[in-house]
């Protein structure tokens, strides 16, 4: 190559590198110093090389009830709020600002129940203080997903959203103590248990959140591509009650009518069943919903409240005096009252004269049957019949003992409640020995009253009390804990256990003696149970006008399965019905399998016999193979879509079902119609919704009264179809 003509070739090399190199330079000063790139225009300051950190909350576990219906649960919310700093702009310059705060305010007030008004006073108040964003109070909060995305679809520039998760119960009033509530802690900075199962299992229950990194504009504009998670959220665990929604809602409104309509100032009550100890209904008056959260009463009453049970506790007694040997069988005494003397030796006796007594104890309401029977005593209630049993022939003693194994006066720890109360035993002088007796002088609680109580009805074992029934991972399904029937003691034998089976069927069923035939004999199912009623002490003396009732129900006389401990406090001793007993008792019958049957969409609740089934595999067979299968049970089918075969079924098969029970079999046809769900339960509506995969909205509870599109009507996933519950 010529010499000269390389050296012109290297120079023009150097030179356009000398050149690029100024452009650069001259760049680099020109962004440094006006902060804009000179070749792009691009604000260079819109753009962070730091990474931001963003937390990725971690649902919280569900809680659900026995059948799997949700009790609690977390739903996103979201905080709107504008953005109103000019520089605040996407890529490409686009505007993500408030401009006109009027024509945003006149778009947007409405979507959150607001006044055009009251929106522009944040927005002028903001403007004022030169905030670079501003929300909107309390009507800007907790919006949910649907207000959400009608208000995207405004495209509103500078108008934004911070997501939230929030613990919602979709059943408002529901066991609100035992389930006590979570809610946001601003010192945690997570939704926190505060109360019941809520808080006693917050450390399963919360689980852990994760976060991601991000780079961003100056503006906070995310920047594409720079998204980037350095930890998962890992959700909480999901809790499994023994709570049987239909029970639980049957019995708020028994609570709900008993507080009204027998001007009660308390009422509690609790469903279990009696050979496993599986808590099916839990409730106590005056209640709270577990949304609002409007709380007067703090008390727990069927675990935390002590109180003086009453003749309830006549059962105790017996029982103690029979299985020691100690009971008068076929014996008589003289009813109506009873003079308490006391000998040389600190014992009770019967004086013969008031002259010579310490005390009088009365049959109530001064009532006098004369000479009756031990057995009569029992079922007309009689405290005469309780202070002779124990002057004459059960030692006070061997009742003390009685009263220890019945594990009377201390906790029965049922996992899952705080604060759970002993009761108090008085039984030093020989008038609490006697009155203890009959359920007076020492207090108790009434978690005690139905563990006790299992030993009567479920050949002398005496069961645990328990609601939990099982934590489980959210992801795999894997129990993490699980709870399991417990026996607890055996206090007494199954000979005792039939004889008071039978001294309480009296006191039910018998027309003539019976103390709760009238309000409480039911004539489908024979229920056997004990009534009390007490008088409160309150500074030291009993008051008149105000009393505890009570009523202990179960059934089937010759095989108890489920039990209902009812208790009210009210100046309404004599005139109250058993009604609203009867209607959550039935309810939880059904549910066992006792009587009844279960609700479907005829709306028939008739006390047919109740059968339990394994579930065929119907899946892939024709309509007519399924209805041949299906033909020996008594059972409700659900067809959705016009097609000959089957594509889908519910129960699944080899699951079991139940007689009255509704399935759910989804054909290979297009065309589905408006069942008439008159009847129906949620949880058959909300199965309804999943296998036809077209969207139901439930309002109330109970059975369906209701529903917004007519049956037959063709319906799809857009038919906006609404039910109410009652």
């Amino acid at each position: 190559m010529n010499p000269k003509r390389a050296n012109r070739t290297l120079t023009t090399i150097m030179m356009i590198c000398i050149i690029v190199t100024c452009l650069v330079l001259m760049n680099v000063l020109y962004t440094m110093i006006t902060k804009t790139h000179l070749r792009s225009g691009v604000v260079v300051t819109d753009y962070s090389n730091s990474a931001e950190k963003k937390l990725i909350t971690a649902s919280r576990g569900m809680i659900y009830d026995r059948n799997k219906e949700i009790i609690a649960q977390d739903v996103d919310t979201y905080t709107i709020y504008a953005i109103l700093d000019p520089s605040h702009t996407g890529i490409g310059d686009v505007p993500e600002y408030v401009s006109d705060a009027k024509l945003i305010s006149e778009k947007l007030a409405p979507m959150v129940n607001m006044s055009v008004d009251e929106m522009m006073e944040y927005f002028e108040i903001a403007q004022a203080n030169n905030m670079y964003q501003t929300e909107f109070g309390l009507k800007g909060k907790n919006l949910s997903t649907a207000q959400k995305e009608a208000i995207d679809a405004l495209e509103l520039p500078g108008i934004e959203f911070t997501k939230s998760s929030q613990r919602f119960y979709p059943n408002g009033k529901f066991a609100s103590y035992l389930i006590g509530y979570a809610q946001y802690d601003e010192e945690e900075q997570r939704v926190v248990g505060k109360m019941g199962v809520e808080s006693m299992l917050d450390e399963y229950l919360k689980g852990q959140d994760g976060e991601e990194r991000y780079n961003s504009s100056a503006s906070g504009t995310v920047l594409p591509g720079s998204k980037y998670v350095t930890s998962e959220a890992v959700n909480g665990n999901d809790v499994y009650l023994t709570i049987d929604r239909n029970v639980q809602v049957a019995l708020e409104k028994c609570m709900e009518a008993t507080m009204k309509d027998f001007k009660a100032q308390r009422a509690w009550a609790i469903v279990m069943e009696v050979e496993t100890g599986r808590i099916l209904g839990y409730a106590s008056y005056p209640t709270f919903d577990l949304n609002e959260r409007d709380i007067k009463e703090y008390r727990n009453f069927p675990c935390d409240s002590e109180y003086e049970p009453g003749s309830i506790m006549k059962a105790i007694t017996y029982a103690a005096a029979i299985d020691s040997g100690h009971y008068p069988e076929g014996k008589t005494y003289q009813s109506g009252q009873f003079f308490m003397g006391i000998d040389n030796n600190g014992q009770a006796y019967r004086a013969s004269s008031k002259a010579e007594s310490e005390e009088v104890i009365y049959d109530a309401l001064g009532r006098n049957y004369g000479t009756i029977t031990f057995e009569e005593g029992f079922a007309r209630s009689s405290n005469v019949g309780i202070s002779e049993m124990l002057t004459k022939y059960l030692p006070t003693n061997v009742f003390e003992e009685y009263l220890d194994r019945f594990h009377f006066f201390q906790r029965v720890n049922m996992v899952g409640v705080s604060n759970e109360a002993t009761g108090v035993k008085n039984f030093t002088y020989p008038i609490e020995k006697l009155t203890t007796g009959f359920g007076q002088g020492s207090s108790v609680t009434a978690m005690q009253i139905v563990q006790a109580y299992t030993a009567l009805l479920n050949d002398g074992k005496m069961m645990k009390p328990y609601f939990i029934d099982r934590i489980v991972n959210s992801y795999n399904g894997d129990v993490i804990e699980e709870y399991s029937p417990e026996v607890v003691g055996t206090p007494i034998s199954k000979e005792t256990a039939d004889k008071m089976r039978d001294l309480m069927n009296q006191v039910v069923n018998d027309p003539k003696m019976g103390g709760a035939y009238n309000r409480y004999h039911m004539d489908d199912v024979e229920v056997i149970g004990k009534t009390g009623t007490s008088e409160i002490a309150s500074n030291g003396q009993y008051t008149s006008d105000m009393y505890v009732n009570s009523f202990l129900g179960a059934a089937p006389y010759d095989d108890p399965k489920v039990l209902m401990y009812y208790v009210f406090e009210s100046p309404d001793y004599m005139t109250y019905t058993g009604g609203p007993y009867q209607s959550a008792f039935r309810q939880a019958l059904i549910a066992t399998g006792v009587s009844g049957a279960v609700a479907s969409g005829n709306g028939d609740s008739s006390s047919a016999n109740w059968q339990e089934y394994e579930m065929p595999s119907l899946v892939n067979h024709s309509l007519d193979y399924a209805n041949e299968k299906l033909k020996p049970y008594r059972v409700n089918k659900v067809v959705i879509g016009d097609g000959s075969s089957i594509v889908k079924q519910y129960p699944q098969a080899q699951s079991m079902f139940a007689t009255k029970q509704n399935i759910f079999l989804l054909t290979d046809g297009a065309n589905i119609t408006m069942p008439d769900m008159r009847g129906w339960v949620l949880k058959d509506v909300q199965q309804f919704a999943a296998i036809s995969g077209i969207p139901i909205q439930s309002s109330g509870s109970g059975s369906v009264k209701s529903q917004s599109v007519a049956a037959g009507t063709t319906i799809d996933a857009s038919t906006e179809i609404k039910v109410t519950l009652k």
